[in-house]
């Protein structure tokens, strides 16, 4: 039984793993298709955050409430129904005439990605209650940044040998579409996402309460720390390429620093999820965040070829704490209540990625793109005195 139970465990994983990869490939790839349309289309900085915007504007509407619905539709019909939204928004996007159904196309796609994160989070969480499920999760967030590096070095690659990035889009849409119908097979066949009709009223059973938060100031304090977080790696993601323009790289080229930050990503998510298990929330994340700002002015400050060779670096602090936060949800929500934390904490995320590369553009084109990198450097601080609320909150816990 304990081997069945097992195998099933890490199947679920790897779908939900699976899922997740595809899902953030298609909205990295977006900041490689950035660099292309500000040429296109004689965009300014604050043009092209309001582009990477459109997107995360539906991600930060939406996460909630999927959250909610999935309480009665279960996760399994919403994962598959994202997909099938955000293939439709790339197909969208590859035959758009103009700078308007540009924005719709990414809202749209934004839209199914807003029916991932949270989603697959909570079946995570739930799957791996106890022992294992901050490893899970680092795992799973990994897994992110795998689709991102294969999405973004994809579409980088063929701009570079000047393919369209209209058929590109194309290729990404049926992509979406298609794994839509194998994910709603394989969770068929696990029975897994499928809430019985007793999970919809849980939440109101004695001693909970309706988002089936724990502990207010800790989830609260979390909550911040993501958002300043999120605002930081969304901001980098989206104007290191412009960075390496004005270090004298081609445009074409400008985009692959996207790729080599998240491919330290990748191991820095894996690595950051054992590294809270290990030696604690506070002290992992202390230790992130610091390196992170190091960073970030180091990468500003180098020549071009030494930029290049630490953005793997710099992408494994800068992208490996989400782990260390998202793990932490599980233990500040109540198990019935696990997807709303999620898609909470995912929304504010969003919001973050929302308003940081329009409030960065804007300090881009009025002051220029070092006062705007340095300004990533202080707001990746800011969470090191909110960690102190995380203690009570984590009491009994490694922190």
């Amino acid at each position: 039984m304990k081997g069945i139970l097992d195998k099933r465990r890490g199947l679920t994983l790897a779908t939900c793993c699976g899922t997740h990869g595809l899902q953030d490939g298609l909205s990295a790839s977006i900041y490689v298709l950035l660099p292309v349309l500000a040429q296109a289309f004689g965009l300014s900085y604050s043009q092209v955050g309001v582009i990477r915007a459109a997107n995360n504007t539906a991600m930060s509407l939406f996460e909630i409430p999927s959250g909610m619905l999935s309480e009665r539709l279960g996760e399994r019909t919403l994962l598959v129904f994202g997909l099938i939204c955000a293939g439709a928004g790339y197909l969208s996007l590859a035959a758009a005439p103009g700078f308007a159904l540009v924005l719709f196309s990414l809202f749209l796609a934004g839209f199914g990605a807003a029916f991932q994160h949270a989603l697959s989070s909570s079946v995570i969480s739930t799957t791996f209650e106890g022992a294992g499920r901050r490893s899970a999760l680092g795992i799973y967030n990994s897994s992110g940044d795998i689709g991102k590096l294969a999405f973004t070095g994809c579409f980088s690659l063929a701009i570079g040998m000047g393919a369209a990035w209209r058929g590109v889009a194309v290729g990404f849409g049926l992509m979406a579409l298609i794994a839509a119908a194998v994910l709603l097979l394989i969770l068929r066949q696990l029975d897994v996402g499928s809430r019985p009709p007793a999970a919809v009223n849980a939440g109101h059973a004695p001693g909970k309460t309706r988002w089936g938060i724990r502990n207010s100031t800790g989830f609260t304090a979390l909550a911040v720390i993501v958002f300043l977080d999120i605002a930081v790696q969304s901001g980098f993601l989206t104007f290191v390429p412009f960075l390496m323009i004005e270090k004298q790289v081609p445009a074409g080229f400008a985009a692959f620093a996207v790729v080599l930050t998240l491919t330290g990503g990748i191991f820095g998510k894996f690595a950051c999820g054992f590294l809270a298990e290990r030696i604690g929330v506070i002290r992992s994340l202390v230790a992130v965040e610091c390196l992170t700002a190091l960073g970030v002015v180091v990468v500003l400050l180098a020549p071009t070829l030494v930029a290049f060779l630490l953005l793997p670096l710099l992408g494994l602090v800068l992208q490996g704490s989400s782990s260390i936060t998202y793990g932490t949800v599980g233990d500040l929500v109540q198990g019935d209540r696990q997807s709303r934390g999620f898609a909470a904490i995912y929304s504010i995320a969003s919001s973050a990625a929302i308003v940081a590369p329009v409030g960065l553009g804007l300090i881009g084109d009025r002051y220029g793109l070092t006062p705007a990198m340095l300004t990533m450097a202080c707001v990746v601080m800011l969470p090191l005195p909110l960690s102190a609320l995380l203690r009570p909150a984590l009491a009994g816990e490694h922190i």
